[in-house]
């Protein structure tokens, strides 16, 4: 299928039998029965029943689902069904993960090529325990796991022709298209993020009050001169990390089946999906990974953040400086870690063993699913309409070599579309065909370990929601009616509701 053939079907699919294997290159896929195409419409229909758990229900990653811990290593677990032989793969994959790399030259050539410029010094240090990242609590603290994406308007030569209604946008002349605020001896950091939070005070049915934060994100101390006059800036906080090979091997078919663009049922919400350029693979994808979809597979993914994150090359993106642009002449100059037998700072095996771990982190059991409260809150979700993004399950395709993620039943609670979330959570950056106001629907699942595993409770794209009812609130666009309901609902609902996200 020639690229302009394969975006055109990615917009206009409906319907589960056209997915092939062309849609999806990077995965090994057996075509399912129409046996199978049954059950599975089945057993992912919207249940009415919240007197009891649904079958498989606490089994949020099917076979692949692990033990509930009770510390904060929860995140941190292979795919309960991955082979014995595989789990060396998956030690030695978590341990480049965790490793601290040096700048260049170092004695130690297989750890070298950090930066110049970037944001940590290795996975983990923004992936915290595999967890969810955090806003820096004040101005003077380092933003380890938070960064700002940075990208001008685009002209026509920014554009990909192949992709209908593709946003062009452009790196920021002197800053690229990440901001990094730390960097190698001898280099000036790009910037340092400061913060100002405003509060808003929501009343809520019951004689209740929430108080939400609104930021505003400043640039400031800027190394490298002005930012250019349209720059646009995005805060991101790194998300968790589970459940990633579950994510990318649900059917192409079945996301875009879920895309109501024209909101055509009239239920006021348009998910979209979005369709981006394959590094790897030099065509269109669907897009699934980044706050805004904007990244086709977690290979591609991994490839990108070892460039912008920590400043490394790998085969994707083999620039050893990784987001320094053509007038950070030092930067580009500087001595990098390419020159020995690796030929790029991460090379194949190594960017392989990293998405293969990144792919096979478990996803812990549901607790209480039996619990009434949390029956009840399940009963609000569903009939506030909150499902109409959080779809509840898929079942991913079936998989010639990859068992840990074939042909399972999962509880992601997600579309992977993109939706217009309103104003309030607008960074208005475009991203691909994502627009300054969509962002894709976020995984729910592991939600309620949030603060075992990363200390806090701080939710959304940035961080500002302090709690579960902040996150709600937030929600505008298509989600206002959601929003709305849960400010007027009765205070045993929205308790009832928070208990089941919880229980997530």
């Amino acid at each position: 299928m020639k690229p302009i053939l394969l975006a055109t079907a990615l917009i206009a699919v409906s319907g589960l039998a056209i997915a092939g294997p062309m849609d999806e290159p990077h995965l090994n896929i057996v075509p399912r029965t129409s046996v199978e195409l049954a059950r599975i419409a089945a057993v992912t229909r919207l249940t009415q029943d919240f007197k009891k758990p649904q079958k498989f229900e606490e089994n949020s990653a099917g076979a692949a689902t692990v033990r509930v811990r009770k510390d904060a290593n929860a995140f941190s677990d292979p795919s309960a069904n991955i082979s014995f032989d595989k789990e060396l793969d998956f030690k030695i994959g978590n341990g480049l993960f965790r490793k601290l790399w040096a700048s260049s030259p170092s004695s130690t050539l297989a750890s070298d090529g950090l930066g110049p410029l970037f944001n940590a010094r290795s996975c983990q240090r923004c992936h915290i325990k595999d967890g969810r990242g955090h806003p820096p609590e004040n101005n003077d603290d380092i933003a380890v796991s938070m960064f700002l994406r940075i990208s001008i308007p685009g002209g026509p030569e920014n554009r990909i022709a192949e992709i209908e209604d593709y946003l062009a946008t452009a790196p920021d002349p002197n800053y690229g298209i990440q901001m990094q605020d730390a960097t190698v001896a001898g280099h000036p950091s790009e910037y340092r993020l400061q913060i100002e939070y405003e509060e808003i005070e929501v009343a809520l049915a019951g004689g209740e009050t929430a108080f939400l934060r609104a930021p505003t994100y400043t640039a400031a101390d800027l190394g490298y001169g002005p930012l250019h006059p349209e720059a646009m800036l995005s805060p991101r906080v790194t998300p968790q990390m589970i459940g990633l090979g579950l994510l990318e091997a649900i059917p192409a078919a079945d996301i875009l089946a879920k895309a109501d663009p024209d909101d055509a049922n009239g239920d006021g919400i348009s998910g979209r999906a979005n369709v981006v350029w394959s590094v790897e693979h030099d065509m269109p994808m669907l897009g699934r990974f980044g706050l805004k979809a904007g990244s086709p597979s977690i290979r591609e993914q991994s490839a990108g953040a070892f460039s912008g994150d920590i400043g490394m090359s790998t085969p994707l993106f083999p620039d050893p400086w990784g987001d320094c642009t053509d007038l950070q002449t030092n930067c580009v100059s500087a001595p990098h870690g390419d020159k020995d037998e690796r030929g790029f700072e991460i090379d194949d095996e190594s960017l392989d063993l990293v998405t293969f771990y990144s792919r096979n982190l478990g996803v812990p059991g549901r607790r209480d699913v039996g619990d009434p409260e949390v029956l009840r809150g399940k009963q609000v979700f569903y009939e506030t309409g909150c499902t109409g993004c959080h779809q509840p399950n898929f079942v991913t395709h079936r998989l010639a070599d990859q068992p840990e993620q074939s042909f399972q039943l999962i509880w992601p609670y997600t579309d992977m579309l993109l939706h217009d979330m309103g104003p309030g959570l607008a960074d208005n950056r475009p991203e691909a065909r994502a627009t300054g106001q969509e962002w894709r629907t976020p995984p729910l699942w592991g939600i309620g370990l949030t603060e075992q595993v990363s200390g806090h409770t701080y939710f959304l794209h940035d961080g500002r929601a302090r709690n579960l009812l902040e996150a709600i609130l937030w929600h505008g666009g298509e989600a206002q009616t959601q929003r709305d309901a849960v400010i007027g609902m009765p205070v045993d609902d929205r308790q009832a509701l928070i208990r089941f996200l919880e229980s997530l």
